[in-house]
């Protein structure tokens, strides 16, 4: 196993360990508070087409801001991660908030569309994408993340590159429990532009 490997695999557990420490109040609280400066956000404010993660139990939640986005009339996609092999995951279009609870939950407990649900648009099908809010374990302050090892989002933004809109502006939020000094990378991990986190 490579050294950046192992570094990973150390991190991960230690900021898990970190996160399994706090309440629900307070992952409430800052996710409350994570969630308003998100929406004042020049780069948010702007966005026409967005991708963001329907929260797991140990992630900032986003459910204030996919309410806020389908009310100003924003078009958001949330993730559909293939089952198998390989790291396949696509961008799939959420008309409204009442969708979510309707979506089937995968072996991880998130919801996503199911797989033979064709009707829903995926972002790079058409006019890509303008704002990504990305997901992670852990975050350090010069944009480096640290996913759960399944290279998910750092294949899609590779193929958001290819696509004629480009790269979209990518936002990651985060508890403060899940900011590191610094967060081992290899040559395959995307840098994400901004973290969000309470100082």
């Amino acid at each position: 196993m490579s050294a950046v490997r192992a570094a990973k695999q150390a991190l991960r557990r230690e900021v898990k360990q970190r996160l399994s420490s706090l309440s629900e109040e307070e992952k409430l609280l800052q996710s409350l508070r994570l969630s308003q400066r998100l929406l004042s956000h020049p780069r948010y404010e702007a966005s026409r087409r967005l991708a963001l993660f329907l929260s797991m139990r140990d992630e900032v939640r986003t459910e204030e801001i996919l309410r806020d986005a389908l009310q100003r009339g924003k078009s958001c996609f949330i993730p559909r991660y293939e089952a198998g092999g390989g790291n396949r995951m696509d961008m799939l279009q959420l008309r409204s908030l009442q969708e979510v609870q309707s979506l089937p939950t995968t072996s991880w407990s998130i919801r996503q569309p199911a797989e033979e649900d064709h009707s829903r648009e995926e972002a790079l099908s058409a006019g890509g994408l303008d704002l990504i809010l990305m997901p992670g374990l852990g975050f350090d302050r010069s944009g480096r993340r640290l996913g759960r090892g399944k290279g998910f989002y750092d294949a899609y933004l590779e193929r958001c590159t290819k696509h004629p809109a480009g790269k979209p502006y990518t936002i990651a939020l985060a508890f403060r429990e899940q900011m590191c000094p610094e967060v081992p990378v290899d040559h395959n991990d995307v840098l994400i532009d901004e973290v969000l986190y309470e100082e």
